[in-house]
């Protein structure tokens, strides 16, 4: 007999970034919080992840987002993210994309004009402000966790490159921000291959030796993003603009400017005294797709001083979809993946 599971996606695109979102098929995970649940199904269950962002059923450049029960009394869904990386504890483009799809699909039901929305990721609580109309998702706001400077001018030798410089920003995962002018890079659509290539070189030789632990999320995993900034430019009073581009380690250039680069420019901005509360940064990604950084108040992150700030975009729905996994497949791995889908197709579930 066949070993067949269904799958039950809705596909979304945030800047130009797709979300795969996970609404039905996946048994219940071990874990009471969604860090839990994320760690065990990336100690247990990575066949999902490598299935859905692999030929012949994803693509690597994809992110997917599985849909689990949360654990904060506040929060209505949670959601694992996972992407070519690995499992990012929290992530601007997919809370936008999840959002937006609990939201058209119904699973949290919608509610014309502002509506306050409360996920929670593997990083805590994602606080979303979702504008409606017209029966639509126009717009998200999210406020995920804080991100903080975690060392300064710091330096590497990358093959072909030189001596690389970079600072070190935690903002849902460690990103390497990287003045891109310097090395010789503009950020546009002609650069894209270039700046993959410097991303990878560049990923491979910084890892050794960088931090991998977070003050209040243990152990996070080695470097996985770089961020490459452009020129500042001020287009109204306290309103800022910037190219800006990143590297999702191995060989990712995110179509999107991504919500946490936002956030880990604005944290480092403010760290320089560039930015003040209240004021927003616009990141334009190099194929012209835009998200806005708003700063907010500072924090403490352990010993470290942080940055609340948000992130504005928005999502389109692609497609509603439901996969068929053959597990006799030669080209499917079962062996992290058959326990963790559900034996018969359910029917997409209702709002948690």
């Amino acid at each position: 007999m066949h070993r067949e599971r269904t799958l039950h996606l809705i596909d979304t695109q945030s800047g130009g970034d797709v979300s795969r979102i996970v609404t039905a098929g996946v048994e219940p995970l071990q874990g009471t919080t969604v860090l839990e649940k994320a760690r065990y199904l990336q100690r247990e269950g990575d066949g999902l992840r490598r299935l859905l962002l692999s030929e012949p059923y994803g693509d690597p450049a994809m992110s997917v987002d599985l849909i689990v029960e949360p654990s904060h009394p506040e929060a209505q869904a949670g959601y694992i993210i996972m992407e070519a990386m690995g499992y990012p504890l929290y992530s601007g483009s997919n809370t936008i994309c999840t959002a937006t799809a609990l939201l058209s699909s119904g699973m949290i039901p919608m509610v014309e004009g502002t509506q306050s929305v409360v996920l929670e990721s593997p990083a805590g609580l994602a606080r979303v402000t979702a504008h409606n109309q017209g029966g639509r998702v126009r717009s998200i706001t999210t406020q995920g966790e804080p991100a903080y400077v975690a060392d300064e001018g710091l330096s590497v030798d990358v093959p072909r490159y030189g001596r690389v410089e970079f600072d070190l920003v935690w903002s849902g995962a460690y990103y390497a921000l990287i003045d891109a002018a310097r090395y010789g890079f503009t950020i546009d659509r002609e650069s894209q291959i270039a700046l993959t290539a410097f991303g990878d070189a560049f990923v491979r030789a910084a890892r050794p030796g960088l931090r991998e632990e977070h003050p209040e999320l243990g152990h996070v995993g080695p470097l996985p993003f770089a961020h490459f900034m452009g020129p500042v430019q001020q287009i109204g009073e306290g309103r800022y603009e910037s190219p800006s581009a990143t590297y999702v380690h191995p060989g990712v250039l995110c179509r999107s400017p991504t919500g946490t680069g936002t956030s880990a420019r604005l944290a480092l901005m403010a760290r320089r005294g560039q930015i003040a509360e209240g004021e927003s940064l616009e990141t334009i990604s190099p194929r012209g797709n835009r998200f806005v950084g708003t700063v907010l108040e500072d924090t403490q992150v352990g010993e470290f001083g942080a940055l609340h700030s948000t992130i504005t975009g928005g999502a389109k729905l692609l497609a509603h979809s439901q996969i068929t996994v053959d597990l006799d497949d030669p080209l499917v791995d079962a062996s992290d993946l058959e326990h963790v889908l559900v034996a018969q197709a359910p029917v997409p579930p209702e709002a948690y």
